[in-house]
């Protein structure tokens, strides 16, 4: 796991280090623990972070955790973590497929920050992290993700450059009575639209 600390957030005297995984054997049992702590707070919070029927537990969450663990390689997937106060913060998995017909497309899942700590910027420093990752190491064109909407999460990405390309209307029944869009995203690594 490589760190590097992150742009000053809202809360300058809690630094933020911006931390990698880009093999499964680079995340400790510590971290996975911490990674799964911090998903089952996430999703029991409301979050929309890949869980939509909470309350969750480690039963639910670890065996999903791991097959995204399972998954990191250097030219493949990358976990991005950030680190405040010695604490887990936030995470976030940069997905790449190697197939030469989408090598040059990656994909955000998961972003998520602890309820804790929410408004201090550590969402927005591992979108950039994951902008730079994508582009100076991983040599993506773009980016793409889908979002949960009606949690506002579609104004948090544009203004970190991202831009809607459509939606799946009512694609997400979150309760009989609460039907949601998937809001389809896309982000242009060398910043043309």
């Amino acid at each position: 796991m490589t760190s590097v600390p992150a742009p000053r957030t809202s809360s300058p005297t809690t630094p933020v280090v911006l931390g990698q995984a880009t093999a499964p054997g680079e995340v400790s049992a510590g971290l996975r623990r911490r990674l799964t702590e911090c998903w089952i707070a996430v999703t029991n919070a409301g979050g929309a972070a890949g869980f939509p029927f909470p309350p969750v537990t480690e039963t639910h969450v670890a065996p999903v955790l791991d097959g995204l663990l399972a998954r990191l390689a250097p030219d493949g997937h990358r976990l991005i973590t950030a680190t405040a106060g010695g604490a887990l913060a936030g995470w976030v998995v940069l997905g790449h497929d190697p197939n030469p017909l989408v090598a040059h497309w990656g994909s955000v899942h998961h972003l998520q920050t602890h309820p804790d700590v929410r408004g201090r910027g550590i969402g927005t420093a591992l979108m950039r992290e994951l902008h730079r990752v994508a582009r100076d190491e991983l040599a993506l064109d773009h980016l793409r993700l889908a979002a949960r909407g009606g949690e506002g999460l579609e104004s948090f990405y544009a203004a970190l450059g991202w831009h809607e390309t459509g939606r799946w209307p009512n694609a997400l029944r979150l309760r009989p009575d609460d039907t949601r869009d998937e809001v389809l995203m896309r982000y242009a690594c060398g910043g043309a639209g």
